[in-house]
């Protein structure tokens, strides 16, 4: 019974933000001043813009960035693949070389597996898990990214 009681509770609150999610977007649609009611912006938080959203075609070129890592900088690319926005280091798992053989060009020709241009390890572009190729068992290193507001953002972590 508790289950159900839980369950109900969980539902009220998700009916609840949905319907405040909706308020607000309806007001920020509306021209003019928007007061600050959605708390800090997505820099403030800590998250850093990579690049527009219209930059990424699904299957298509990636967009390459750089990040500090351990006191570093090393690269790092984003893709759309389905739909859906990845990131990883742009870092072969089986060698550590760049993949893309030309800036951005990080899929196969089919636009289904990311490459490596070095000696074609493949990779799932969703996951970053060796697909084929000598990267066997291995994986790139996946970083958070996010799309919101006709931008791709790295996130903290």
């Amino acid at each position: 019974m508790a289950d159900k009681e839980r369950l109900s509770e969980l539902s009220e609150r998700l009916s609840e933000l949905s319907e405040r999610l909706s308020d607000v977007c309806e007001r920020l649609s509306e021209p003019g001043e928007h007061p600050d009611e959605l708390g800090p912006t997505l820099t403030e938080a800590g998250a850093r813009a990579i690049c527009a959203s219209s930059e990424l075609a699904d299957g298509g070129d990636g967009v390459r960035f750089e990040i500090e890592r351990n006191g570093e900088t090393v690269p790092a690319f984003t893709v759309r693949h389905g739909g859906r926005v990845y990131a990883y280091l742009n870092r072969c798992a089986h060698i550590a070389m760049e993949l893309d053989w030309k800036p951005g060009k990080f899929f196969d020709a089919d636009g289904e597996y990311l490459i490596c241009s070095t000696h074609g390890a493949l990779y799932a572009p969703e996951s970053g898990a060796c697909r084929g190729g000598p990267c066997r068992g291995a994986a790139l290193t996946g970083l958070n990214v996010f799309e919101a507001d006709g931008n791709i953002y790295l996130g903290k972590g």
